[in-house]
């Protein structure tokens, strides 16, 4: 019999006042150290990114990315499964099974489950969470370089006392979401 092809997905970012959501799917390989892998929210920022590097040696993955237009376009729970869907679609071994974190799927998805806290749960969505937020993490780091007064680099666009002083002094940018409340009054005041 014909072994499964189980991958994991989930997302990044969705609670961020700037920048992308980010999702990753991921296949795990034979190789893998199941060990290392657990919700990238308790694992150090240096740490992640050494494990991202297994996982991605260690399994297939795709990344699948909704941009601040879309999130604003679609909304942000409509956007952060386009960007599921993106990644799933982009993975070069078709899975059997999909386990999803959360408790909502792409649309079209034949085979899958959600598994709320499935970050925490489940090997294989916690390695899509590592990769996803590994990725969209450093995306944030080189936006900052050119929008240095947001703390990018520290607080990768969720909503900080640095970031809102930043939203205060020099107001909001194209890679912020003008949809999301603190944005919004920011823009109507």
């Amino acid at each position: 019999m014909k072994e499964l092809i189980i991958a994991g997905v989930d997302e990044v970012g969705r609670g961020c006042l700037a920048g992308p959501v980010v999702s990753a799917a991921v296949v795990l390989k034979k190789s893998i150290n199941l060990n290392l892998l657990k919700d990238s929210k308790k694992i150090s920022f240096n740490k992640r990114k050494e494990i991202s590097e297994h996982i991605k040696k260690n399994s297939y993955y795709a990344l699948g990315i909704a941009s601040v237009e879309e999130i604003l376009n679609l909304n942000i729970l409509q956007a952060s499964l386009l960007s599921m869907k993106r990644a799933i679609l982009k993975l070069e071994i078709k899975p059997g099974l999909t386990l999803i974190d959360g408790n909502f799927a792409p649309k079209g998805l034949k085979n899958y489950k959600t598994i709320i806290n499935g970050d925490e749960k489940i090997k294989v969505i916690s390695a899509a969470s590592i990769i996803a937020k590994v990725y969209r993490d450093r995306f944030m780091i080189r936006l900052s370089k050119k929008f240095s007064n947001y703390a990018w680099d520290r607080n990768f666009g969720y909503g900080t006392k640095a970031h809102f002083e930043g939203l205060k002094k020099y107001g909001v940018t194209s890679h912020h979401r003008k949809g999301f409340k603190p944005i919004h009054k920011i823009l109507s005041s």
